[in-house]
């Protein structure tokens, strides 16, 4: 440090070039950190599109059975509701014979 300037100017200059310095710095880090997570993010998506994809498919599997098993059901529900009333009509026209043979 130079004698002739006084000691709080030499402070600051020291502070303003460290300050520098460390920005510089910091800029460089935050580049390679940047580009290091652009790397990354190429070699991820590389693997996970595969991965996506296949996780699609299931997603759209599983979504077809679901709609299948629901035509399923509404169709099995509406065969029983038919056959109950088939039944249900049955029944009751037995009832009215048994009934009127009684009554004989």
């Amino acid at each position: 440090m130079d004698d002739e300037k006084p000691i709080t100017e030499q402070v600051m200059e020291t502070m303003t070039t460290a300050v520098e310095a460390t920005k510089d710095a910091a800029v460089t880090a935050v580049k390679k950190v940047k580009k290091a997570a652009k790397k990354v993010a190429k070699k991820v998506a590389k693997k996970v599109a595969p991965k996506k994809a296949k996780k699609a498919s299931k997603k759209k599997a599983k979504k077809t059975a679901k709609k299948a098993a629901k035509k399923s059901s509404k169709k099995a529900a509406k065969k029983t509701a038919k056959k109950a009333v088939k039944t249900s009509t049955k029944k009751a026209a037995k009832k009215k014979k048994k009934a009127k043979k009684s009554k004989r």
